[in-house]
């Protein structure tokens, strides 16, 4: 929608070290600006978006364009579709009807850590890991995994947990 566009962008371009490089109607034409447009460290992303929705895009831009960040701005608080986009890359996961202060800290956190979990996306991931489903357990986890876990679960950066880790920066965000 482009007028509630609009007014996100006006919000973002308040808060002080975030600057707007462009907008787009759908992933196509994301990708398209892409091309003609400097490369964003940011994605804010819909799902439900008319040609190309949130999911195709979020998949292009992990394969295509990893260094792009993104976090999903959505209406959709269902399971499914918030450990779907955290499987595609999704760094954070906010809700439309959330407070500017919340898209601020998200931004932030994003373009520091990587990663932004407020309460919805943590009690999805909970739920995730306690009933399972379907496709992975704790035992389907190795040991390396499980550290790599328990480090995200601290306050430390994507860079901090590299070099805990003894990998790459790149690694840790794969």
């Amino acid at each position: 929608h482009i007028l509630l566009r609009s007014g996100l962008a006006s919000v973002i371009g308040s808060f002080e070290g975030f600057q707007i490089i462009f907008e787009a109607d759908n992933g196509k034409e994301f990708i398209e600006k892409l091309e003609t447009n400097p490369e964003p460290d940011i994605v804010l992303l819909d799902i439900t978006m008319p040609v190309m929705n949130g999911f195709e895009t979020a998949q292009w831009i992990k394969k295509n364009r990893p260094e792009i960040k993104v976090i999903v701005l959505s209406m959709m608080d269902d399971d499914h579709s918030i450990i779907r986009m955290i499987r595609y890359g999704a760094g954070g996961y906010i809700l439309k009807d959330s407070k500017p202060a919340l898209l601020k800290s998200a931004l932030h956190e994003v373009l520091d850590k990587g990663f932004f979990f407020n309460e919805l996306v943590s009690g999805k991931m909970i739920y995730m890991v306690q009933k399972g489903n379907g496709k992975s357990s704790e035992e389907d986890l190795n040991e390396k995994e499980i550290d790599f876990l328990k480090l995200c679960c601290t306050e430390k950066s994507y860079k901090e947990i590299a070099v805990d880790m003894n990998i790459t920066p790149r690694a840790v965000e794969s």
